[in-house]
């Protein structure tokens, strides 16, 4: 079944678009590129790890094209179908780049909607600004995103990763005071960002690191580290890692005697698709922070978002797990990407870039109420607002308020080399 997903989505991929126009009205915006984007259509192009050590996430490339299956079915944006195509860079920057270079210059897109993975989004975003090419709501938390405006043509869409160690930071500050921390992170931009944050965040309080473990994206497992990790007898352990290295991190912490320790799992391996292998009597307690309503929970039964995107779902991705975070991740950026048309001065890609930075409090529908898209001068981090959660039973449940991670710190800055 994963398979015919992957393929489903690379088959439509390979068309070619309109030659590269410049934009004459409406008044304002003349000499502004309208390459891919026209009063009936619009094209767009991501980049999803669909197969390698991170193919869990070509999840994400699901939900966003049954999105924008859905836009279509409705009529468009403002009238103009979604055009969406796929590329599978196998979580290899390399392979990123060139796919960009595919997109934009083979296939006309009038976006790179997506690049997936820091290393990834890293390589393409020097080519997306040559280019000039609008890359908006990449699938990564790095701060690189945020900050600064050197880099306006690409903007992240997830907290940052630095916000999301502070909520941790803040949650065991008051909870464990004086707790001993273990770390097991992805040794990239992505494992390190959140490592640095969480080292900064715990500053000046008691709350210590005592062991730090790293895996490389092409280890075959991270048990080993994890063995290491136990022998700190930490009692709390920060779990940095994406979706297949976050199951095996889970069973081996689950398989240990005589070692227990509070187990952060970090957002973007939070989906219960990861933990279900694991079995859920073995991640109960498991500690997590989010943004997104929980799809199959019984508190969002009722809900429009939830109801919509169950629907759109079953319609257009019925081999689509729902309860997939990864899933509903996707759905979500990609309805920021609609609601971020919508609001485009000029139908151009420097009306995209406009708009993607100056988000007035966007709602979006599966978002966890008290969550919004805002971005403004001087502020490219989109979401900064998440709210804890605990795995018990078979799901997620969230407790305590929606955490504003800019209260109580300092401006999020540029990781340190």
């Amino acid at each position: 079944m994963a398979a015919a997903a992957v393929a489903g989505l690379l088959a439509s991929g390979c068309r070619l678009g309109s030659a590269e126009v410049t934009l004459a009205a409406p008044p304002g915006c003349a000499g502004q590129t309208a390459t891919g984007i026209t009063p009936a259509s619009v094209k767009v192009g991501g980049i999803y790890p669909l197969s390698g050590p991170a193919s869990a996430y070509a999840a994400v490339a699901q939900g966003a094209r049954a999105y924008f299956d859905h836009v279509n079915e409705q009529g468009g944006v403002d009238g103009r179908r979604i055009e969406f195509l796929v590329r599978d860079d196998a979580y290899q920057p390399a392979r990123a780049v060139e796919e960009a270079r595919r997109l934009v210059l083979h296939d006309r897109v009038f976006a790179l909607f997506q690049t997936l993975g820091t290393p990834s989004t890293m390589a393409v975003r020097e080519y997306a600004h040559r280019r000039r090419v609008p890359q908006p709501f990449v699938a990564t938390g790095a701060t690189e995103w945020g900050v600064g405006t050197a880099r306006p043509w690409t903007i992240g869409f997830q907290p940052s990763y630095v916000a999301e160690a502070r909520v941790y930071a803040r949650y065991l500050a008051e909870v464990r005071p004086r707790a001993r921390v273990a770390v097991l992170y992805q040794n990239d931009d992505f494992g390190r960002d959140l490592l640095d944050g969480f080292r900064e965040a715990i500053a000046g309080t008691s709350v210590r690191i005592v062991a730090a473990r790293s895996y490389e994206v092409t280890d075959p497992g991270v048990q080993g580290q994890l063995a290491n990790l136990a022998e700190s007898r930490a009692d709390v352990l920060l779990d940095v890692s994406t979706p297949k290295f976050a199951a095996q991190a889970l069973a081996a912490d689950a398989a240990m005697t005589g070692w227990n320790p509070l187990h952060i799992l970090n957002s973007v391996a939070a989906s219960p698709a990861v933990l279900k292998p694991v079995g859920h009597d073995k991640v109960q307690g498991v500690v997590t922070a989010g943004y997104l309503k929980e799809p199959t929970a019984p508190e969002w039964a009722d809900d429009p978002g939830v109801r919509a995107y169950l629907a759109a779902l079953a319609r257009h991705a019925p081999g689509a797990d729902p309860a997939n975070q990864q899933v509903l991740y996707g759905w979500t950026a990609a309805q920021a990407f609609a609601e971020t048309l919508r609001r485009m001065r000029c139908p151009s890609r420097e009306g995209l870039r406009e708009a993607m930075r100056s988000l007035p409090g966007v709602k979006l529908d599966t978002l966890l109420p008290g969550i919004t898209l805002t971005t403004g001068p001087g502020d490219g981090f989109p979401i900064e607002s998440m709210q804890l959660a605990r795995f018990k039973g078979d799901r997620w449940v969230s407790f305590g308020d929606v955490i504003d991670t800019r209260a109580g710190f300092p401006p999020v800055t540029a990781r340190r080399p």
